[in-house]
């Protein structure tokens, strides 16, 4: 009985089923690949800004929200917006990408960043939990 059982294995495994490489047998999906988050912080040019802000800075402002919401869109951003501390206002975003350069592109393209109005600060980061 157990040569029987042996005989009856052998036979399944290497003539009922395909052949390994030929394509019909299911082979796993690679796993998508992973997100990289990073920490944005956009630094305005004086700590009075933006009660201060001017009409030119205005208008770079709007490209800058424009941009961003932009991008939102896409997927690359998380979260977006100003951070109203009492010692000088800030800008933060959470950027979800496949790489910091991508990142980094990213917050340089920023109008008011591209215009010299605000630098940008990047440091990478990991969201291990993210409302949904």
């Amino acid at each position: 009985m157990k040569r029987l059982l042996c005989v009856l294995a052998f036979f399944v495994a290497f003539i009922c089923l395909p052949a390994y490489g030929q394509g019909s047998v299911a082979t796993p999906a690679a796993p998508p690949a992973q997100k990289l988050q990073f920490f944005m912080k956009l630094v305005p040019p004086r700590a009075t800004f933006p009660a201060d802000i001017t009409p030119d800075e205005y208008k770079l402002m709007q490209q800058h929200a424009d941009y961003w919401a932009e991008q939102f869109k896409k997927g690359t951003v998380l979260i977006i917006g100003p951070v109203l501390d009492p010692k000088g206002a800030f800008g933060i975003a959470v950027l979800e990408t496949a790489t910091e350069e991508e990142a980094r592109t990213l917050a340089m393209n920023d109008p008011s960043v591209r215009a010299g109005l605000n630098k940008v600060e990047l440091s990478p980061m990991h969201v291990f939990l993210m409302k949904k």
